[in-house]
């Protein structure tokens, strides 16, 4: 890679000062089966999307299952967008009697592994055939109703990944109580928070779950966040860990008294195509939660088919699909449960931590299951780098068919050591481009037809009219840094945030306006477009650093960094600078063998000065042994920000953060 600052004449956006010259075709063996075999095949279906998007995904939807078909497929008055006006269908059903009723109840829908409670001891293995997961959805669908639950009621998920946390949703959906599904390492206080927002008057819980050998202890969580939220009448509990938890009678049911003697039949619902399907709460910022809304309809169809074209998925050819995320998140929600399940291709879900208890323990799954679909994140790939090639070349990996990447835009040089080491050079790298707000991915290779550059989210996907613009909805020329637009609404669009429109109107809708009044879906993230066409996302928007009136996205300085043979991570974030403006604060987490200090800190900045140019050296350089990550493994940068910045202590929400000894550590470090 080589590069050098470039002009920005928009005034608005990112200075695109990286160059990216690899360029992979699909294999041959993935295009020759593939539902979109080639590029050209792309093009023409991405151009039908836009020009006819009531014919597309009107054909799309007939896909699935309707109990009543849709008077009209869009009714579009920006920002609200109705799909499939007038149709009723249910998002449960789709996943399970469609299944059934087809003749393939016997098949395997869900795949689970628990966490090795030591090293050495087998892992606990479980798996669900579509009829099964349809009979245990069914029986919490009517506990959940004998409970009084019924349609419009939010019913809060807060579990650890086990198959029942799949069922939990799957029973919501069922009955038409939208689920809010809170990731298992949130606090008690961001529970009481959301519990409280959403006016939840019942929690789905465990005793507790496993991680690195120890229980995370769910139900005393959510016994203190009931304290605050007097909302909730009932708290219904899976015994897990076998651990000892306090009791409060008449609110408190364990799962297996009122489930398992529960009848296992329990029509679906019907649903309109509006009704609500789950709230979920964005996470790392400050004040209120928002509570993003999805509705049944458009999502279930998005989720349905960007599951089927980013991952090639083919019932009945013997893949697995591996979907590494927690329930709590989008990712969890899209590409382990709704997505996956409707196209009848196996869903793998696991319990624990990808290094307990060894690093090696994501490989002998992959084995173990012969997983062909793989979809894991950025930091984790970062991670599998770090410990050692040694920990994935000794397992076989044959299997694997397709890589994919989620949740930040992929280092160039991790997304090599992907294509080299974990996929052997034959398996194509979907990095997906999309946020919880969009509901399924927005941009992203399709695995048969786009050829792919490292750190590229590349092409729209189907319906998807993404642009570069600036504030007034210019669109920027090739190289040039904006704002990432979305133009056109597609069906997995979020409806709203819960009880606050103002909000949704001011965050995502009034920031860029054409001259016209057109309004247009602002991602919030600084991105440019190269001269094919693809994608770069650069970073969240308030992530952009100002280093003497020069735009620089800290994306590009992250990946220049760990394009260094001895850099496996590094966080980039700005600080105050006397003279900048703004300088650079670099924190470095180095590969084994390394030698933090100032000599490497040097040779780090001339690194990058080499990489993009003088401009972009960092001017504070720490090393660390860990950065500050939240439980899915996003880098928290605002807390790094506060390092950087030398205050002692910080005023941001910290609810996510895994380990708060990493951040102690890390104000103690030393510059190099």
């Amino acid at each position: 890679m080589t590069g050098a600052p470039a002009s920005d004449s928009s005034g608005s956006g990112i200075e695109s000062v990286m160059h990216e010259d690899r360029v992979f075709d699909p294999p041959a063996s993935v295009s020759d089966s593939a539902h979109v075999p080639s590029l050209e095949a792309y093009r023409s279906l991405h151009e039908r999307s836009l020009q006819d998007p009531e014919g597309f995904w009107s054909d799309v939807a007939m896909e699935l299952s309707w109990f009543q078909p849709w008077s009209k497929v869009l009714e579009w008055d920006a920002p609200d967008a109705k799909w499939f006006v007038g149709a009723t269908t249910n998002v449960s059903y789709n996943c399970l009697d469609r299944q059934v009723e087809a003749g393939y109840g016997d098949e395997t829908a869900i795949i689970w592994e628990g966490e090795p409670l030591e090293p050495g001891s087998g892992p606990e293995v479980r798996s669900l055939s579509y009829r099964e997961l349809m009979d245990e959805t069914c029986k919490l669908a009517n506990a959940l109703k004998s409970l009084g639950v019924g349609k419009g009621d939010v019913v809060t998920i807060y579990m650890p990944m086990v198959p029942e946390a799949a069922v939990a949703m799957l029973a919501c959906a069922r009955i038409g109580a939208p689920h809010s599904v809170i990731f298992g390492g949130f606090s008690a206080q961001a529970i009481a928070d959301r519990v409280h927002d959403a006016s939840s008057k019942v929690i789905i819980t465990a005793d507790g779950g496993w991680r690195r050998g120890g229980i995370v202890p769910l139900k005393a969580n959510v016994d203190e966040a009931c304290q605050q939220a007097d909302c909730v009448e009932h708290v219904v509990v899976l015994r897990r860990c076998e651990n000892e938890v306090s009791w409060t009678d008449d609110r408190d049911h364990w799962w297996h008294d009122i489930v398992d003697s529960a009848s296992p039949d329990c029509p679906a619902e019907p649903m309109g195509s509006e009704d609500l399907l789950f709230v979920l709460y964005t996470s790392g910022s400050t004040g209120k939660p928002k509570g993003i809304l999805h509705t049944t309809g458009g999502y279930m169809v998005h989720a349905y088919l960007t599951s089927k074209m980013t991952f090639d998925l083919h019932p009945g050819r013997d893949q697995v699909m591996w979907c590494t995320a927690d329930i709590g998140w989008v990712t969890g929600h899209s590409y382990v449960v709704y997505g996956v399940l409707p196209n009848r291709v196996p869903t793998l879900m696991y319990e624990g931590a990808p290094n307990w208890p060894d690093p090696s323990r994501f490989w002998q799954m992959v084995e173990r299951h012969k997983v062909t679909q793989f979809y894991t994140a950025p930091t984790a790939i970062r991670a599998f780098m770090r410990w050692g090639d040694e920990h994935v070349t000794g397992h076989d990996l044959s299997s694997l068919q397709i890589l994919g990447t989620v949740g930040e835009p992929i280092n160039p040089e991790a997304w090599m050591w992907y294509h080299r080491v974990v996929g052997g050079e034959r398996c194509p790298i979907v990095d997906t481009w999309w946020q919880t707000e969009t509901g399924g991915h927005m941009i992203t290779p399709l695995p048969g037809a786009t050829p792919t550059k490292p750190g590229s989210c590349t092409l729209p996907f189907f319906g998807v009219d993404a642009a570069i613009v600036d504030e007034k909805g210019v669109e920027q020329p090739a190289d040039t840094g904006g704002l990432l637009a979305i133009r056109k609404p597609w069906p997995s669009m979020l409806r709203g945030i819960l009880g606050d429109r103002e909000r949704f109107i001011e965050t995502y809708w009034s920031d860029i306006k054409t001259e016209d009044g057109t309004i247009y879906y602002k991602a919030g993230d600084g991105a440019r477009r190269d001269a094919d066409g693809y994608f770069w996302v650069m970073g969240r928007i308030d992530d952009v650093l100002n280093v003497s009136g020069h735009r620089l996205g800290t994306a590009e300085v992250e990946s220049a960094l760990v394009s260094h043979a001895d850099v496996v991570e590094a966080a980039v974030v700005g600080m105050p600078h006397e003279i900048k403006g703004e300088g650079i604060a670099a924190f470095i987490t180095l590969g084994p063998g390394a030698s933090p200090g100032q000599d490497l800190a040097g040779l780090l900045r001339e690194h990058v000065a080499k990489e993009i140019g003088a401009i972009a050296k960092p001017d504070q350089i720490r090393f660390a042994d860990a950065l500050p990550k939240t439980r899915s493994g996003k880098i928290m940068r605002r807390l790094l920000r506060d390092v950087a910045a030398g205050k002692e202590k910080t005023e941001q929400d910290v609810t996510t953060l895994e380990d708060f000894a990493v951040l102690a550590k890390l104000r103690e470090s030393e510059e190099a």
